[in-house]
């Protein structure tokens, strides 16, 4: 028996495998296996599927059943809202690529839980535990974040969204870069007749200059591509406090939109405090009534302002 001393009543051995199991613990508590519980605790059912080579995850709420999606929208079938999430964790110290760019706090996701019709959840290519898979490669969360591999295969995966969940209609909403993506996603396919953004990135050369990052090399620039077609609403909401895209950032491009409506929610920041104000944002996107978000609207789709010109 070791002559050494016991302290607090647990012998050095019984320390060191104590030590040992907290740190297999945390290793096996990754973003994607804590994405996992946090879907799984608000009640989310999860599955995958394979859209231009990549595995993509997807979480749907109990309201969007296979095939089942009961909303009815003003085409034959029903309304399905997909949200996307942000950049998630690309870079670490801004220097070091890292080996699975997961979200850490999955806003979007925490948001999905709120909302009370059909909705899924869409992941990235290489996103959410599949970083090491074939075809992945870092550019894909850093330069080329945005690139037409990623668009290619997101668009098709909205397809076959449309048709697992019998939608006609789909409501895109994207937090920061999941902003960009729901902006290219919605030139792609013809049945996005909605897009909604929060603390959107949709000037990606203006955030990268503004912050001193890399240029998206890679990538498509929403800000550099043409306006949407007319019958997409966008709702574009952005932080006052927000120091990741501040509003100056993006308010051009908002402006430039002929169908979107921009807001300036004062007090809110990057990640900050947006689910205190969600289902009421859902509710007016619902309604198509932008009145009903307290916050300061500062752009109005062209529409509105000629049919109250006409009055």
């Amino acid at each position: 028996m070791s002559d050494k001393p016991i302290r607090n009543g647990v012998c050095p051995l019984a320390r060191w495998v104590a030590v040992l199991l907290v740190c297999l613990l945390q290793a096996c508590a990754s973003p994607a296996g804590k994405l996992d519980e946090l879907a799984e605790s608000q009640g989310f059912e999860r599955s995958r599927l394979v859209a231009g080579g990549f595995k993509l995850l997807v979480y749907h709420n109990a309201q969007a059943q296979a095939g089942s999606v009961s909303r009815r929208s003003s085409k034959s079938g029903g309304i399905l809202h997909v949200y996307l999430e942000g950049d998630g964790t690309p870079w670490v110290h801004r220097t070091i690529v890292m080996a699975d760019p997961t979200p850490r706090r999955p806003l979007m996701l925490r948001l999905m839980k709120l909302d009370d019709q059909p909705a899924a959840y869409l992941g990235r290519p290489c996103y959410n535990g599949t970083s090491g898979d074939d075809g992945c490669d870092d550019s894909l969360w850093t330069s080329g974040r945005y690139s037409r591999t990623v668009i290619d295969s997101m668009a098709s995966a909205l397809r076959v969204l449309a048709e697992r969940f019998g939608a006609s209609e789909l409501w895109l909403m994207g937090h920061s870069g999941g902003g960009a993506l729901a902006m290219l996603l919605a030139e792609e396919n013809p049945m996005v007749t909605r897009v909604v953004t929060i603390a959107g990135n949709l000037d990606t050369r203006a955030w990268t200059l503004h912050h001193g990052y890399s240029p998206l090399h890679s990538s498509i620039n929403p800000a550099e591509s043409l306006p949407l077609r007319k019958d997409v609403w966008q709702w574009h909401f952005l932080g006052g406090r927000d120091a990741v895209i501040p509003p100056p950032l993006v308010r051009r491009f908002i402006m430039e939109q002929p169908q979107a409506t921009g807001f300036v929610m004062q007090q809110f920041s990057h990640g900050c405090c947006w689910h205190l104000l969600w289902p009421r944002m859902l509710e007016a996107l619902a309604q198509g009534d932008p009145g009903l978000i307290p916050g300061t609207q500062f752009k109005y789709r062209d529409t509105l302002l000629e049919a109250s010109d006409n009055r």
